[in-house]
């Protein structure tokens, strides 16, 4: 990733500021670590406390930028790396967010240093997820392979091999530096890319939640609908939000629509048949 087309809000966050300290929440890039300190340093600081926390594992040599300056040491109250350069999508989800990567990594123009960068992004990510579970992953991946000796391996060719030799560089560290981290493996990791299942994307989805987007007005996961007022006025707006705490979301929403809708029938039915509110509603 291009440090130099990251805004220095982007990079370093002030999440809350309580009685002249500060929480910083930075990744591990220079230019942040150097707003930080341009924060901290000198005879007038902005904040008498900070505490720092990284997004992933920090370098020695930023770590040895932020001792070379006396004046902030004192004025650090804690610093700790935090793994969390993930963003969860659900309880079984989550994604990178990196959304220049199919371009860099298998667009027209070829530039390794780029797609090189783009890859280690990716890696520390992934890797952070293995470090927030304390679960140390076998990787599996799908080797380049030629045709024949006349065949050229190309970059896009070696994405899985690079990716898998980025997250596994990563958790080796974390084998050296986290506490508790496990020694040997406990699950096992699948790199894939789009190659492995051509169909997939040319079929429409057939799950409950796919369905849902399509014939629901969804913003995101919220779920608008109208409900008969109780004082015989115009209807009401009800928001209905499709997250973990739905447990009939959680558990229907990666079963296949006949699935879920024969499910869906016989929990109402059930419900019906228990409630008595529900039973005067329906008229029975």
């Amino acid at each position: 990733m291009d440090e130099t087309s990251l805004s220095p809000f982007s990079l370093c966050m002030h999440v809350c500021v309580l009685l002249h300290m500060l929480i910083y929440c930075l990744f591990c890039y220079f230019c942040s670590v150097v707003a930080f300190l341009s924060d901290m340093s000198g005879k007038s600081p902005l904040y008498k406390k900070a505490f720092v926390f990284f997004s992933s594992p920090i370098s020695r040599e930023l770590v040895t930028h932020i001792k070379k300056d006396s004046t902030v040491l004192p004025r650090i109250g804690a610093l700790r790396e935090m793994n969390l350069e993930y963003f969860a999508v659900d309880s079984q989800g989550f994604v990178t967010d990196d959304e220049r990567a199919l371009e860099e990594l298998f667009g027209d123009e070829e530039s390794s240093q780029k797609a090189d960068a783009c890859l280690n992004v990716m890696a520390t990510r992934i890797a952070t997820v293995f470090a927030s579970l304390r679960e140390f992953p076998l990787v599996r991946y799908r080797a380049a392979k030629s045709l024949d000796a006349m065949t050229i391996t190309t970059f896009r060719d070696l994405v899985p091999t690079k990716l898998a030799a980025g997250v596994w560089n990563c958790l080796m560290k974390y084998k050296q530096t986290i506490q508790n981290f496990p020694m040997s493996e406990t699950c096992e990791l699948l790199i894939l890319d789009r190659s492995v299942d051509q169909i997939a994307p040319i079929i429409h989805e057939w799950t409950y939640d796919a369905i849902c987007h399509d014939l629901l007005n969804l913003e995101g996961n919220k779920y608008v609908h109208e409900v008969p007022s109780k004082t015989d006025g115009p209807p009401e707006k009800k928001e209905v939000l499709l997250e973990e705490h739905d447990p009939i979301w959680v558990e229907l929403r990666h079963a296949h629509i006949a699935d879920a809708s024969e499910r869906l029938h016989e929990k109402m039915t059930g419900f019906v048949s228990k409630n008595k509110a529900a039973q005067i509603q329906n008229g029975s």
